[in-house]
């Protein structure tokens, strides 16, 4: 293998790593915070959703600022690269403290829960903007933007599978039945090895392609460059229903096989086919993208997860076709985010090419803060539904309406955003703009240089 293969694989390796450190984290996050909150910590749901929405405001200042720093930063390392290793550490720790509980009276707790899911949040977007943010500077090339997103979506789902297959059983295992500090621990130990793939993430990435304008765009020159930006609208607007979507389901996972399929088993074996089937099928992307496009081949999978989400909705409770329909919707799943991913650089050449202003760390953060809207509109509307139908976590059998509100975070609510999402992305014309696009550029980076 040549050394241009190598640096290729590894800087291949390197990004991938970096999300594989985000999704042990993240996987927790989205899997079992609710039910820690809930079921360990003992905060009333309504509470929690308050806490959601509360929280997600004061994070989506500072996902704008963080990005927006990202754009002013100048180091020998880059502009994005510096900010995986000085977030580390703070990021380990910061999961660590959410999964703890401690010896105080509730409304303390309520307060420390406060705090530590701001602190997490916050160091989430130092080290998960950069990822978005330096996509743009790792090549210009569109095909290889895809393969490291490739390379990213595969780790991340490893990291994912790690978390959904282990998690629960480690938290058993080192608490000894005592929940509270069965996931403490398992939070610090992710939280070490998470840290650990930052600092190879920094090691092993190169910011090869950054591209420095004449002069530093103010904040307000960089809004209006996104106000005109229509490709990144509408991939803006997708979020909200993307993740939205994600979220509800993936916090509701536990609750409606627990209580109502009745199977706590086929709650570990859905969560596991819903990272091991994405991991795989993600590999498929690069050769789908180059015969697809990136916007037909998200639109495909988008419609993939849709029709997997429908079979389980009919199978009811037949636990066979349950895991056919899962099955079904994680592969789609697994190359639409996949896809979703690669797409991301794309919008930041098409504002430099429209307005002459580069701001890819704060279109990443704009993206990673809307994101976050969407976490906290799942969170907050999840935990409505469970205070709406009188969800009881000491209760073995929920009340009918519980499980009428745990039926729409895991099934209705999903299929109607995932409709949503298939219907905005049909407006998304950029693939066909973008060689033009780039030649453009690399003729005015040209004549600048």
């Amino acid at each position: 293998m040549s050394s241009e293969k190598r640096l290729l694989y590894r800087q291949r390796f390197g990004y991938g790593m970096g999300d594989f450190a985000c999704n042990l984290i993240w996987q927790v996050i989205s899997l079992y915070l609710l039910y820690f909150y809930t079921d360990v910590m003992k905060l009333n749901a309504a509470a929690i959703a308050t806490m959601f929405v509360v929280c997600r405001v004061i994070d989506g200042i500072t996902d704008v600022l963080v990005g927006f720093a990202i754009d002013k930063t100048k180091t020998k390392w880059g502009k994005s690269r510096p900010w995986f290793l000085f977030g580390a550490v703070p990021f380990a720790l910061s999961a660590f403290l959410a999964f703890s509980v401690p010896n105080i009276s509730p409304s303390g707790k309520l307060v420390y829960a406060y705090a530590t899911y701001i602190f997490l949040s916050f160091m989430y977007t130092v080290v998960n903007i950069p990822l978005a943010s330096i996509l743009p500077a790792l090549t210009d090339d569109m095909n290889e933007r895809t393969v490291l997103a490739t390379w990213r979506k595969f780790l991340a789902f490893m990291g994912s599978t790690i978390v959904s297959a282990t998690a629960l059983t480690l938290v058993q295992l080192v608490g000894h039945g005592n929940e509270a500090l069965g996931f403490r621990v398992v939070m610090g130990i992710f939280g070490i090895v998470g840290c650990l793939c930052f600092f190879l993430t920094f090691a092993l990435v190169r910011e090869n392609n950054l591209q420095e304008a004449a002069r530093q765009a103010t904040l307000k020159e960089t809004v209006k460059s996104l106000a005109q930006n229509t490709p990144w609208k509408l991939f803006a607007l997708n979020i909200l229903f993307m993740w939205t979507g994600f979220f509800m389901q993936s916090s509701a996972l536990v609750y409606y096989y627990k209580y109502y399929v009745g199977s706590t088993a086929m709650a570990s074996l859905v969560a596991t086919i819903m990272t091991m089937v994405p991991m795989a099928a993600n590999l498929t992307v690069p050769f789908l993208a180059k015969r697809l496009g990136k916007r037909n081949l998200y639109s495909t999978a988008a419609i993939v997860q849709l029709a997997g989400l429908l079979i389980i909705w009919l199978a009811n409770l037949n636990t066979n076709i349950i895991v056919v329909g899962a099955f079904i919707s994680a592969c789609g799943y697994g190359i639409k985010e996949s896809i979703y991913f690669s797409m991301q650089a794309d919008p930041v050449d098409y504002g430099e090419w429209k307005t002459g202003v580069q701001a890819a760390g704060t279109l990443s953060s704009v993206n990673g803060f809307l994101g976050k809207v969407a976490q906290a509109v799942a969170g907050g509307l999840s935990g409505a539904l469970l205070a709406w139908g009188a969800y009881d976590s000491a209760a073995a059998v929920q009340p009918a309406n519980a499980l009428t509100a745990i039926r729409v975070m895991y099934i209705y609510a999903p299929v109607i955003l995932l409709i949503c999402s298939i219907i905005t992305m049909s407006f998304y014309k950029l693939d066909k703009q973008f060689p033009q696009i780039q030649k453009e550029l690399e003729e005015r980076r040209a004549a600048r240089a």
